[in-house]
């Protein structure tokens, strides 16, 4: 570009105008008013469909949500009685029985890792401290918990489970005797 040449804006602009408004404009102003109308038209109709399904969508949640809450209540209002007080079995305890009386791996492996669950709500509600049943266990003073072995050798095993999976080989006789450590754990807590 030449120092005297001079770009002159006002010329696009111009053409621009003449585009739109031009006796041979390809967009007249009056179909381009008329197509952002309709479009307009179309934009709120939409948005009103939307907005009418959000608000459904958001009343079914919510009676839902209403429905989970009673039910939540209902079952978290059920007392459970401790065992010792109603003189039977603590129903977790069946239920670990249960599974270990079953015949499958996975049931034994079930067994375990609920006996261990079971194992660390006790330990909580001993007072023993900790985020797992590791912890809990290295709080307890070995002289006032005579079956702090029996709970290192269960948990020990829960713990192989956990890191193996499925590719722990369990036989039956591992399994009872795991069970029979947290079995002498629960009894000495009075659990079970």
């Amino acid at each position: 570009m030449q120092s005297g040449t001079q770009i002159n804006v006002e010329y696009f602009f111009r053409l621009i105008y003449e585009w739109i408004y031009g006796p041979h404009a390809a967009v007249s102003y009056a179909g381009f008013s008329s197509f952002v109308s309709h479009l307009w038209v179309w934009i709120t109709g939409i948005g009103y469909f939307v907005s009418v399904l959000g608000l459904a969508v958001i009343i079914y949640v919510t009676m839902r949500l209403f429905d989970l809450r009673k039910r939540e209540k209902e079952f978290y209002r059920t007392v459970i009685i401790s065992p010792d007080a109603e003189g039977g079995v603590h129903p977790r305890w069946e239920h670990i029985q249960s599974l270990l009386e079953g015949a499958s791996l996975s049931e034994w492996r079930e067994a375990i890792i609920e006996a261990d669950i079971m194992l660390d709500d006790v330990l909580a509600r001993a007072g023993y401290a900790g985020d797992g049943v590791g912890e809990k266990l290295k709080s307890a003073d070995p002289t006032k918990f005579r079956t702090l072995q029996d709970a290192w050798e269960a948990h020990k095993v829960r713990n192989q489970i956990a890191h193996q999976g499925s590719t722990f080989n369990i036989s039956d006789m591992l399994a009872r005797r795991t069970i029979g450590h947290y079995e002498a754990v629960f009894r000495e807590l009075k659990v079970i």
